[in-house]
C-alpha cells in the first residue's frame, strides 16, 4: 500500500515548482516565436537585441546588456552575427574609444515594419486579452526583480 506523500514531499513535486512552470512556458513561447522569427531571419536572442535598438538606436553594448540581462561574452557573438546579417553596425565612440556603439543599418530599421506582426501573433496564440498578458507580465517582472534582489543582482 502506498503511503500518502508528506507535506515535505509535496514541496518537491515537479508540478508544484514555479520555476518549472516558467521554464516550460518559456519553451512553449519559443515554439510559437520560432516560425515568426524565422520569417525575419532572427533567433529569439537576436530579436530581443533588435527590440532594444528599435526603441533606442545607437546605444553602447553595455546598455543593451543591461536591458537584456546579458554579459558581454554572450552579447558580443550575437551582435557580430547581426552585423554579418547587415542589420547593425558597430562603431567606437568618439568620446570614449573603449565604448562600442551599436546602431541599426537601413536594413535593420526596415525589419521593424516586418516585425510589427509578431506581438499580435503571440497575443493570438496565448488566447489572452492584452490586459491579462500585461498583468501576467507585470507579476513575472516583479518576481524577477525580487529574486534578483535576493541574490544581490
Amino acid at each position: 500500500m502506498a503511503r500518502k506523500p508528506s507535506a515535505a514531499d509535496q514541496l518537491l513535486r515537479l508540478d508544484n515548482q514555479i520555476c518549472f512552470a516558467i521554464y516550460s512556458a518559456t519553451h512553449a513561447f519559443n515554439r510559437v516565436y520560432k516560425p515568426l522569427l524565422d520569417r525575419l531571419g532572427l533567433t529569439y536572442p537576436q530579436y530581443l537585441v533588435m527590440l532594444v535598438l528599435w526603441e533606442r538606436d545607437g546605444v553602447p553594448v553595455r546598455d543593451i546588456g543591461e536591458r537584456l540581462f546579458l554579459d558581454s561574452g554572450t552579447l558580443t557573438p550575437l551582435l557580430k552575427r547581426l552585423e554579418q546579417a547587415g542589420l547593425v553596425k558597430r562603431t567606437r565612440s568618439s568620446e570614449d574609444e573603449r565604448q562600442v556603439l551599436i546602431a541599426l543599418t537601413a536594413h535593420g530599421q526596415a525589419l521593424k515594419d516586418k516585425a510589427r506582426s509578431v506581438p499580435m501573433s503571440i497575443l493570438a496564440a496565448s488566447e489572452c486579452s492584452v490586459a491579462e498578458l500585461t498583468s501576467i507580465k507585470n507579476e513575472i517582472v516583479a518576481l524577477r526583480d525580487r529574486l534578483n534582489a535576493a541574490v544581490g543582482g
